[in-house]
């Protein structure tokens, strides 16, 4: 399958805000919001590599997207490394405390707590990654020093930035989530802040400056970690000091799965989001979804379906590999797909999808009850991404779990903390239930699309369970259909889960419409979510160029976010 056409349909321009696709020759960043996407492109101006200019940009948004990431949160990083052509997973995903067992969200009348309920608790708070994440980036791949990667960030929280669109969108919808702490720096006098108000974050600064002076390791052993486990513990949380302390990141294998003769890394488990993705990709492959004109309701009945598949086997066979066995041959052979796609035809949308029997395909058991998790699963979090001149690829995923996380803020020190544990499954037994240290599953999926050997794409998107289906879709208008980057971003997704909640935008035609309620889709409201975007996910993608090496970045339009393309070197 040749590239070409691919390249030579993109329409780029040099500075584009996020309305099309955006060219550079000599570096690349994409990035959620305008004001870390900056931060990014001078990094790479100076001559930070990728991994620098990742670091900068997260710290970045801790100031400017605080609702959806952030130093309490967890998540990763996928790095390939062009001077010796190696992809490795940066895990710093959020782990469970010590305290954890797997009644974790059953009250003392043995009543499971309602999902309201257990997300804005204490005990919902998992141990954070992220700075582990970026310690362990910097050090192993990073060229700049902590004091110029983190200064932008500092800068940003100390002289303030105008508020966006998406704060505004995240405070009128949440702000019942915030703990007092929380209200009154986001919702000062009972006013949420308003789009355009400037915006100043002292105790953030404090908490920023601190970690410039001491470096990463005082928020997990130092006077940050202190603060933390006070705040848990006036809350009535479980986290030990020793939790934070005993932490760390590692350096792993990406997950490899393939589409036609593409090459795709992404994270491994207990990232669920490789092993989804892989599994749907092989599922349109084999229903060659792409025959179908790209605005059809076959096209999206079939990703529907397919998606709806996907995400039972990962509600009930996925979990930490620690404590999991997960049947990945099975998942992913041939033969398993097949039965799996007997389920979708193109007369009815099926009422009912149940998880089938991977186990069936490899040898072995599970040592977990197989039992599908009905439960509901924050939505937001953050991707960005950033080639260098060297070709060297960095794409990060991040968050806090639900918009705010848990509510409850740091005391003094101006970040919130994550509620990453109701990430877990909340019934006993299953094969993603809580437990002690244990990694709760995660659809995070920052993606590297290889050919002959060589990153061309790579891209990734927030939205919890939707994101494999965002991510898919995305693949599918370059792959197949041939689009330019920015218009294969903002093209209609769908997305169904296997209880067939159906969520779609805004922009699918009369006639496809008209088919798929047909079929039995209920479709008479426009997509809505308990997200403050409103659109499904928030892609951020770069192309790479492998004959001239240009390079074609974009981003979605939900979040005020910037491509932005570095042309100095060839000027």
């Amino acid at each position: 399958m040749s590239l070409e056409e691919i390249f030579q349909n993109q329409k780029p321009v040099e500075d584009a805000a996020n309305e099309h696709t955006v060219i550079g020759k000599d570096g690349m960043v994409s990035c959620p919001v305008k004001e870390a996407a900056e931060v990014g492109e001078e990094v790479l101006k100076e001559g930070g590599n990728a991994m620098d200019a990742v670091i900068a940009m997260q710290l970045a948004l801790a100031a400017v997207e605080g609702m959806n990431t952030g130093v309490g949160g967890g998540g990763v990083i996928l790095y390939y490394d062009s001077s010796n052509k190696e992809t490795k997973i940066i895990n710093g995903h959020s782990q469970a405390p010590s305290a954890v067992k797997p009644d974790l969200f059953f009250d003392e009348e043995d009543s499971l707590i309602s999902f309201d309920e257990r997300s804005t608790s204490p005990r919902a708070v998992a141990v954070p990654g992220v700075l582990r994440m970026l310690e362990l980036a910097k050090n192993q791949y990073g060229t700049l020093s902590l004091e110029r990667l983190i200064d932008p960030a500092i800068h940003l929280a100390e002289e303030g930035f105008r508020i966006n669109r998406s704060w505004e969108r995240a405070l009128e919808n949440f702000q019942h989530r915030l703990g007092d702490v929380a209200k009154k720096t986001f919702v000062p006098d009972g006013k949420p802040l308003k789009q355009g108000v400037h915006f100043q974050q002292p105790d953030l600064v404090k908490t920023l400056k601190l970690i410039r002076k001491e470096g990463f390791s005082t928020f997990y052993e130092g006077e940050i970690a202190d603060a933390i486990i006070k705040t848990l513990a006036d809350h009535g949380g479980i986290m030990e000091k020793a939790d934070l302390e005993s932490y760390q990141s590692a350096i792993e294998e990406p997950f490899w799965g393939s589409y036609k003769d593409y090459k795709l890394a992404i994270p491994a488990p207990a990232g669920g989001g490789g092993v989804s993705l892989s599994m749907l990709l092989k599922m349109l492959e084999k229903l060659n979804v792409s025959q179908y004109d790209i605005h059809s309701w076959e096209k999206y009945h079939l990703i529907a379906e397919a998606t709806r598949l996907v995400l039972a086997d990962q509600q009930t066979y996925l979990g930490d590999p620690e404590f999991s066995r997960i049947p990945y041959q099975g998942l992913l052979s041939d033969e398993y797909i097949e039965e799996r796609l007997k389920l979708i035809d193109l007369e009815s949308k099926k009422k009912e999808i149940t998880a089938g029997k991977p186990w069936n395909y490899q040898e072995g058991e599970p040592n977990y009850k197989v039992e599908m998790d009905h439960n509901r699963h924050g939505m937001d979090t953050t991707h960005f991404t950033a080639v260098d001149q060297w070709g060297n690829v960095a794409a990060c995923t991040t968050s806090l779990e639900r918009i705010f996380g848990s509510g409850i803020m740091v005391d003094g020190y101006g970040f919130m903390l994550n509620n990453d544990l109701t990430d877990f499954s909340p019934e006993p037994g299953a094969a993603n239930e809580p437990n002690s240290k244990k990694f709760p599953v995660s659809s995070k999926s920052p993606t590297i699309v290889f050919h002959d050997g060589k990153p061309f794409f790579t891209l990734g998107s927030p939205g919890a369970t939707t994101i494999i289906s965002s991510v898919a879709q995305v693949l599918l208008h370059v792959l197949d259909y041939k689009m330019d980057l920015r218009e294969a971003i903002a093209e209609v997704r769908i997305f169904n889960n296997p209880e067939a909640s159906m969520e779609w935008e805004d922009g699918i035609n009369e006639e496809a419409m008209a088919q798929l309620k047909k079929i039995s889709y209920e479709l008479n409201k426009s997509f809505k979510t308990e997200t403050a975007d409103n659109r499904l996910g928030d892609v951020k993608g770069i192309l790479i160029n492998p004959w001239n090496g240009n390079l074609y970045g974009a981003v979605d339009s939900p979040r005020p976010g910037r491509a932005i393309g570095i042309n100095q070197n060839s000027k």
